[in-house]
């Protein structure tokens, strides 16, 4: 008899994410040892929820089997009381999984763009140092279709465009290295897989406070929705996202494209050609080479954008617009000018 058909999805779903880290560092399963570079190393981030908890088991289940060695790594926010206990605990279970090396990392969160982003960029910033001191070919995230789906709604709020209604990719950060095989199942599928396997999983308090916005949306937002609209609400906000990002891909590499024939050989962008350009393809062009002046990427947002767009499309004489990171942009004869100021 096999596994429970929980159990079954989610170890397919890890077995298709290290077949591809396999790919990517050149290895083919059933190779010689002699022939075979060195077993890469791929780490489980986990909290010791039910997502994580049930990528983790099937990260044990599925790494031997191809010749990957499997970590893991839970990071302490510190934000409540015991939240070492319960990182040693989440170690622990690690450990009994089979995965090794195995650490727990605290973190210190700070205050910027809010409780929740805070304790992202501590999250990823452990998480990043992990997989460097390691030298991890991977980590595994347990972002469920669920979280997509929460995600673009998000993104939707925000109002900032079609890369925000993207949610989160299957492959994301520097080379690749974080990969989320459960984008394409949903949150009850790991939670059933942990009964299966009788795994025990820790509900993090914040993930029901109404504080956090994020709960908000899990616990009064898509169900509003699901009641209004019908259960496949979840399952087409996360088609949303593909399909968004896919069409966010195709934009982009226009963009990049554009962008060497509208700029000139002092570097400033051509006003007429940025004209002839069709407006999501010039808007990219222009967060570009704000970015590349020296704006932040996570302060510049649409708006801003559009205040420049309109130095090109309602050009009444402006003067100079300031951006984040004290860029200046200006026209100038024809010519838009992006520099620090």
């Amino acid at each position: 008899m096999g596994p429970h058909p929980a159990v079954a999805a989610i170890r397919l779903a890890v077995r298709r994410v290290l077949n591809d880290i396999l790919d990517d560092h050149g290895r083919t399963p059933g190779q010689a040892p002699d022939e075979r570079p060195p077993s890469p190393l791929v780490l489980v981030a986990c909290s010791g929820g039910a997502d994580s908890m049930a990528l983790a088991s099937a990260l044990a289940f599925e790494a031997p089997r191809l010749g990957v060695r499997a970590g893991g790594v839970t990071v302490d926010h510190g934000l409540q009381a015991g939240s070492d206990l319960r990182a040693a605990e989440v170690v622990q279970r690690l450990r009994e999984l089979g995965l090794d090396p195995v650490e727990s990392a605290a973190v210190s969160v700070g205050r910027e763009g809010g409780p929740e982003a805070a304790a992202r960029d501590a999250r990823y910033a452990a998480l990043d140092a992990a997989a460097e001191r390691h030298g991890a070919a991977a980590v595994l995230l347990g972002h469920t279709r669920d979280d997509q789906a929460e995600t673009v709604l998000l993104g939707l709020a925000r109002g900032s465009g079609i890369r925000s209604l993207s949610g989160m990719a299957a492959v994301s950060g520097a080379g690749g290295r974080y990969r989320r095989p459960f984008l394409q199942l949903d949150r009850q599928t790991a939670r059933t897989a942990c009964m299966a396997q009788s795994l025990p999983v820790w509900d993090d308090p914040h993930n029901a406070d109404p504080a956090y916005t994020r709960s908000r949306l899990r616990h009064e937002g898509l169900p509003a929705l699901e009641k209004a609209l019908g259960k496949g609400v979840v399952e087409a906000l996360a088609r949303t996202a593909q399909l968004s990002r896919d069409d966010a891909d195709a934009l982009d590499a226009w963009a990049g494209r554009a962008v060497a024939g509208v700029r000139d050989a002092d570097g400033r962008l051509e006003c007429a050609g940025l004209h002839a350009l069709p407006p999501a393809v010039r808007r990219r062009v222009l967060r570009r080479a704000a970015i590349e002046a020296g704006a932040p990427a996570g302060s510049l947002f649409a708006r801003h954008i559009e205040e420049v767009d309109r130095l090109i499309t309602g050009w009444r004489g402006q003067g100079a617009i300031n951006l984040p990171g004290k860029v200046v942009v200006r026209r100038q004869g024809g010519r838009l000018v992006i520099r620090q100021g």
